[in-house]
């Protein structure tokens, strides 16, 4: 373990002290259909979105018997409205003939709802349950990862094995959190801001430059 990386994600708390994670939601299946309708679609737009659904309809049960239809008009806005509607109905019908309508608070369970991915299912754990034993490795994850060479795999999934590896697991919810935040605000995909960059002496992409 390179000690260098602990200072990284103390640096980064201290750029980013409020970096938590920017979805709403009330309780673990919110958060599950949350996740699923952020698929490419910003979190803000979700959360413009979901208030109104959940005002009628927030619980496994109540998603497993809605109209198709009426779904698909409440989140039509998040775009791809058709797939997501059939993947949140069956994964609420999966919750509820599989778990008791529980969401279940482990990722091989996790891993057979309908629509739930691994990156899916390590967001609903760290955010549902506090369970940090994975990295959810979305675009800003796998641009910094790879900028800063913490990893130089392309796969997500290689991806997190790395870096589990370098992480102790005291940290993975901090990386989590701040790998978003730091993509979204300074390590962006077109013109990153590399000068004004916090962590920028880890960055083997900027020092090698």
């Amino acid at each position: 373990m390179n000690t260098n990386y602990i200072e990284l994600i103390e640096i980064l708390k201290d750029t980013y002290p409020d970096a938590t994670c920017s979805l709403h939601f009330t309780n673990p299946f919110e958060l599950v259909v949350a996740v699923m309708l952020s698929a490419q679609c910003t979190d803000e737009r979700v959360n413009n979105t979901t208030p109104s659904l959940f005002k009628e309809y927030n619980t496994p049960e109540a998603f497993s018997n809605i109209d198709l239809s009426i779904l698909e008009e409440f989140i039509h806005p998040c775009g791809f409205y058709k797939n997501k509607a059939k993947n949140i109905k069956a994964c609420a019908q999966k919750v509820m003939s599989d778990f008791n309508g529980v969401v279940p608070k482990n990722m091989e369970d996790l891993l057979t709802l309908p629509g739930v991915g691994r990156k899916s299912a390590n967001v609903i754990l760290l955010e549902a349950f506090g369970i940090a034993n994975g990295v959810a490795v979305d675009t800003h994850c796998k641009r910094i990862s790879n900028r800063i060479g913490l990893s130089t795999q392309i796969d997500p999934s290689k991806i997190e094995e790395d870096l589990i590896r370098i992480f102790p697991k005291e940290y993975l919810k901090d990386v989590n959190h701040l790998f978003i935040w730091h993509g979204r605000n300074t390590c962006t995909a077109r013109s990153p801001k590399c000068h004004f960059c916090t962590i920028n002496k880890f960055c083997k992409t900027w020092n090698n430059s």
